[in-house]
């Protein structure tokens, strides 16, 4: 199966998984915010926006908006077409090819390599569908798209769900990544391709070479092609040769009217340009999928050369911010998907998991195999190895014996159960470019925790709230307040909402002796900032402490107790770089949309747990 935009939107309707949307609403806030509240429900529909608007220049848009494609189990399965697990044991089974034996297996073998034919794209020099329209020259206006502003301090507006291809100097490797575009103006495009994407080395090799570089961004068409732009494949691989390998059908790619490179033949817009490799421009502050706003930095900039689209286009954007997004089911594919390449490389991995709110690379669980002593560590550092992989911040390892890594509440007690200080690997490497954490950019500290062997605490007796925060306080007058999870365990998590007046490990170091007379009855204890935590919401508890953390700077381990410091950091911390706000709605935003009966199921503990005013 294959599917443009318009043959989604009826595949969609079909299912009854779209909710048409035909009241004027402005591409500045109303309508991410709209979608960004949608797809946090239990039972999220993508939407389509039939009218939005510009209301700061009186503009209206004849393209149509598509939102939320992916934004649930339910649509993302109907998308791919085929059980995920096949994929994956399709793949497994690929990686380990054997010599068959009998008939039987070799005729087996011959249809699983058959699938390979489809693998390589077929590239065509006829007129491709999405270059019905054109334009050139004078008549060439990216503000003419209905180009969205998601938060209010975002530096513009964003293309949220491009599909970037770029190329190697000499044109042989070829690439498809999904990248945040900033519109600077009618011509301009500002290119967020982190330092450790491959468009960022093709760059390189345009910069050294002394020449422009081109670039072309599609949207629309098959939904798969921009989950194939996010996809950790190793460098020199196209990620379309995925997209064929999935849909078991080659991707027909057309030639662009004003650069080298090519495109789906199906997509609904397609923007082509040229990058100045000695120009590089601010982009930014923009809202981004961790839910912080990453500051402004130079990057490279694309003079639009031609703008071609279908007659009726729709525009495709995804929405970013505090979690739960879309991007915890086109992860959740990933995540599927490249178990079997991930165990390649990680000899003992069983299986691997990312929560959505640890935000992909904050937060991952691991169930291995452990064969030999330090087995656990040596896959902790495979993973800090291997593509990307390498940005994980925090990853906990369990045996094969633990509960389900999505049993969250039994994995927990798990883990707390075998939870020791001296079972953790602290270390340090690259991190996303859009970690705020670490003390220098893209590179900070790392924390692995082995949780497989039982500890034994005879003198442990956790005490309740009350109790703890009596004996607490009077060692520490920041705190303002704390709340424990996991008391059933050996090792519960005491979270303790301060307000923060200077370095925290400071205050501890000159109470230790006291702080170590609890350790009967405490284990783990996690700063965080009063003003901004509900400490009885461990969802967005979660979400705020693996972001904030870095791991050589913030963690103090004294004797068996842990002290974790996931406050905002400033410079009597250390931390020089600017700390970021988080996203949060417009408040003035969702009085409109209740206004017009948009969101008449939101209520206020909605608003609440999920953090979307705070």
């Amino acid at each position: 199966m294959t599917l443009d935009s318009h043959q989604l939107i009826a595949f969609l309707q079909s299912h009854n998984e779209l909710t048409i949307i035909n009241e004027p609403l402005d591409i500045y806030l109303q309508i991410p915010q709209l979608a960004y509240l949608e797809v946090k429900k239990p039972n999220s529909k993508a939407l389509l926006f039939t009218n939005p608007i510009c209301a700061k220049t009186g503009k209206t848009f004849d393209i149509p908006v598509l939102m939320n494609i992916f934004g649930s189990y339910q649509r993302l399965n109907l998308l791919v077409d085929k059980p995920i697990p096949q994929i994956a044991a399709h793949i497994q089974h690929l990686l380990h090819f054997s010599p068959p034996k009998g008939i039987k297996e070799i005729l087996l073998r011959l249809k699983e390599l058959a699938a390979l034919r489809f693998v390589f794209p077929k590239y065509t020099k006829s007129k491709g569908l999405c270059q019905e329209i054109i334009f050139k020259g004078e008549d060439i206006n990216l503000l003419n798209l209905p180009i969205l502003t998601t938060w209010e301090h975002d530096g513009g507006a964003f293309i949220t769900m491009g599909q970037v291809y770029t190329q190697s100097l000499e044109g042989k490797a070829k690439n498809l990544g999904m990248y945040r575009l900033q519109v600077y103006d009618e011509k301009h495009l500002g290119l967020h391709w982190q330092i450790h994407k491959d468009s960022q080395h093709f760059f390189h090799q345009y910069k050294q070479a002394g020449k422009k570089m081109p670039v072309s961004i599609a949207l629309g068409g098959d939904p798969l092609y921009i989950w194939c732009g996010q996809a950790p494949l190793p460098m020199g691989i196209f990620e379309l040769m995925l997209y064929g390998f999935i849909r078991s059908k080659k991707p027909v790619l057309c030639s662009c009217i004003s650069n080298p490179l090519f495109v789906p033949n199906d997509v609904d817009i397609v923007i082509e340009g040229w990058v100045d490799t000695t120009q590089m421009r601010d982009e930014g502050p923009f809202g981004d999928h961790t839910g912080f706003y990453t500051p402004i930095e130079p990057y490279p900039v694309l003079e639009v050369s031609a703008i071609t689209m279908r007659k009726k286009p729709i525009f495709p954007a995804t929405i970013v911010g505090k979690p739960p997004l879309e991007d915890k089911y086109m992860g959740y594919l990933t995540e599927r998907v490249f178990l079997p390449l991930l165990q390649t490389t990680a000899h003992g991995l069983k299986d691997y998991h990312m929560p959505e709110n640890g935000v992909f690379h904050n937060l991952i669980f691991a169930k291995i195999k452990p064969d030999y002593p330090s087995h656990s560590k040596q896959i902790m550092h495979n993973f800090w190895g291997v593509g990307q992989m390498s940005f994980v911040k925090h990853a906990i390892f369990v045996d094969e014996n633990a509960p389900e890594l999505t049993d969250y509440e039994a994995l927990g007690t798990y883990i707390l159960e075998r939870f020791s200080p001296s079972n953790l690997l602290i270390t340090e490497g690259i991190c996303d470019a859009l970690d705020h954490s670490s003390p220098q950019f893209a590179h900070g500290g790392k924390l692995g925790v082995e949780a497989i062997t039982p500890v034994h605490k005879p003198s442990f007796a956790a005490l309740n709230d009350e109790c703890l925060w009596e004996k607490f306080a009077p060692l520490f007058p920041q705190a303002t307040a704390l709340k424990q999870y996991f008391t059933h365990t050996l090792n519960p998590i005491c979270i303790v909402g301060v307000a923060k007046q200077s370095h925290l490990f400071t205050a501890i170091q000159q109470r230790l002796e006291d702080f170590k007379t609890l350790q009967h009855c405490l284990s783990i204890v996690v700063f965080v900032d009063s003003h901004k935590n509900n400490l009885a919401n461990p969802y967005m508890l979660t979400w705020r402490i693996v972001n904030n953390i870095d791991a050589k700077r913030d963690i103090l381990i004294v004797e068996n107790l842990v002290f974790v410091d996931a406050t905002d950091k400033s410079a009597c911390d250390g931390h020089l770089r600017e700390w970021p706000q988080d996203t949060n709605c417009s408040p003035s935003v969702i009085a409109a949309l209740k206004d017009k009966g948009l969101i008449d199921d939101i209520d206020d503990e909605f608003l609440e747990h999920f953090g979307i005013l705070h």
